[in-house]
């Protein structure tokens, strides 16, 4: 653990804190629909347009059964549009640019298991991007997902916080105005300078067919020169659009690790800020439109608390290494190098891994299964938290302030008074929807993981036995269920079974999970506001962040804890019991 990275991650985390209230304010005046930006004299005609294609008046909102159902219709919708193109890809445009080098045929299942995939923004691949899809797949099935879900995310964050605010209310907002507003003001505007900037770097963006090169060497067995083909196409806005909407599907197989999806240092440093960009900039719309800025910003100390803590950890166990490769007589210098990208080495890989689990986000620059068992688990605990350290676009925040009706559930229990919560009561039916959240998420990893391991099915797909097996099982059903994408890829998961299987987890883990948080907006909307008095539990501060970030960890821990002991943590000490290989 080098001076270097600390400066690192303090600069990280620095750059983050200053870039959290602009970003707030703006989504202020985006997600306040009387709002004016100052993109309004370009887009206000274009959004008009949009309202009048859609049949939308922009004055009508939705009570809480109204907006759920608005956004369930249009999820399924765009689910069966990418399924429709994922099976139909050889009839489509731009097919024959990468046709010789497609070898992996969309089955229905495989089909089936994308479509859902990015529709709930987990972004699971069972695929490699450069063999599978074609252009017109990648750009108008996947990419427009990917502007869809983030919007979808930030919506229902946007609903809640806006129902916390409301004294007496029947509704919510408008759920189309949402998305709309959304995409035009945010992230079609920040994605076409973000992915301007990643062409400067050196990222590709174009049309072209694959490029044959030949290289200095000889093929195997021959006197030829070897030729390698390298993979083309709209790569720069794909990736812009997969790390700010925190989608992570990989372009390339590699994903952030391929030099042409990742360039340069700088464009790592980059991609990974823009993970964490809007979830932190909703913290400061949370404390902005709720009226309590210091609200705000405890949130976001809790987040912070949550992600330098798990990141440290995964640093310090990839410094150490494996003790049984000293055994063998292997030098391990700075640590454990293997699966990692020579360019970023351990503590970018570790800051990345981090990153993009603790958001929903689930691109990787280093291979996550090469990890050592400690510094594995952490990036699977991120994803079993529930995602809510600064998290999804929309959905690390409305996750995160389920927590927070929970520990001001607990915290009333303590003093023994009615919980309240800026001003709002929170009652039987608040706490039993916020719990109901939890579970879901929950039982959807846990039940799953269980089929998988007693089923002939799922341990074909291993390629390794013993903890770590069943840790690649637990990381992939809790990618799958909390809609992150990254992969223990050790894992074949591209068979009917596994596709179907993570495919159901991704929708239980999106959609179950977010029908019971727009409940629990409609029941705090209704509510009247109160004055807050001296007996009201104080919602900033550190007692509060330390209970909120308590209430997280003993919640992961009485939950998850049997089934990491059985995987990252008997690995561990597997590893570290240097008597023997094996």
């Amino acid at each position: 653990m080098t001076a270097s990275g600390w400066i690192q991650l303090a600069l990280y985390v620095g750059i983050l804190a200053l870039l959290t209230k602009p970003m707030g304010l703006f989504l202020v005046k985006v997600l306040d629909a009387r709002g004016r930006t100052f993109l309004d004299p370009v887009i206000k005609p274009v959004e008009r347009l949009m309202y009048r294609i859609l049949g939308v008046d922009p004055q009508t909102e939705y009570n809480w059964k109204q907006y759920a159902v608005a956004m369930l219709l249009f999820s399924l919708v765009s689910c069966i549009f990418t399924y429709a193109i994922l099976r139909l890809q050889a009839c489509l445009p731009w097919y024959g640019a990468a046709q010789g080098h497609l070898s992996t045929v969309m089955t229905p299942d495989l089909a089936f298991n994308t479509a859902v995939s990015f529709t709930t923004n987990t972004n699971w691949q069972s695929y490699g991007g450069e063999n599978t899809m074609s252009y017109f797949s990648q750009m108008v099935g996947l990419a427009s997902h990917n502007f869809f879900s983030a919007a979808t995310g930030i919506a229902i964050a946007a609903a809640l916080v806006r129902a916390i605010a409301r004294d007496k209310a029947k509704t919510i907002g408008n759920f189309w105005v949402d998305l709309v507003r959304i995409n035009l003001y945010v992230l079609i505007p920040v994605c076409i300078v973000y992915a301007l900037f990643l062409v400067s770097q050196g990222m590709i963006q174009n049309f072209r067919p694959y490029t044959d090169i030949t290289v200095l060497e000889q093929a195997p067995a021959t006197t030829q020169p070897a030729v390698q083909t390298l993979q083309m196409g709209p790569m720069a806005s794909q990736v812009a659009i997969k790390m700010l909407g925190t989608n992570g599907g990989g372009y390339a197989n590699a994903n952030a690790a391929h030099p042409f999806e990742n360039p340069t240092p700088l464009s790592n440093f980059i991609q990974m800020l823009s993970i964490f960009l809007i979830p932190s900039g909703l913290t400061y719309y949370l404390g902005r439109t709720v009226k309590s800025q210091k609200h705000g910003w405890a949130v976001w100390a809790s987040m912070a608390v949550l992600f330098i803590g798990a990141t440290t950890v995964c640093w310090w166990a990839e410094s150490r290494g494996n003790p049984h490769f000293a055994e063998l007589g292997v030098v391990q210098t700075g640590g454990n190098m293997e699966g990692k990208e020579v360019r970023f080495g351990i503590f970018n890989s570790a800051l990345f891994a981090n990153i993009t689990t603790d958001a929903s986000c689930g691109a990787v620059n280093s291979m996550h299964d090469s990890y050592t068992p400690l510094g594995g688990m952490m990036p699977m605990l991120n994803i079993q938290l529930g995602e809510i350290i600064f998290g999804g676009v929309g959905a690390g925040l409305y996750g995160m302030l389920v927590f927070v009706v929970v520990t001001i559930f607990i915290a009333g229990l303590m003093v023994g008074r009615t919980p309240e919560y800026l001003g709002k009561k929170i009652e039987a039916y608040d706490v039993k929807t916020a719990s109901l959240a939890i579970l879901i998420l929950t039982h959807s990893i846990l039940i799953f993981t269980a089929w998988a391991c007693i089923s002939d099915w799922g341990r074909a797909g291993l390629n390794n036995n013993g903890p770590h097996g069943f840790s690649e099982m637990l990381y992939a059903y809790s990618s799958a269920a909390g809609n992150n994408g990254s992969a223990f890829a050790g894992l074949n998961t591209n068979t009917p079974w596994w596709n179907t299987t993570m495919a159901l987890a991704m929708l239980f883990g999106r959609f179950l999970m977010i029908v019971p948080i727009i409940a629990l907006a409609g029941s705090l909307a209704g509510k009247k506001r109160i004055p807050q008095s001296a007996g009201s539990f104080p919602v900033s501060g550190v007692t509060f962040v330390v209970l909120l970030v308590g209430t997280i960890l003993i919640a992961g821990a009485l939950t998850f804890l049997p089934a990491l002991a059985l995987g990252p943590i008997v690995e561990h000490f597997l590893m570290t019991n240097t008597t023997q290989l094996f």
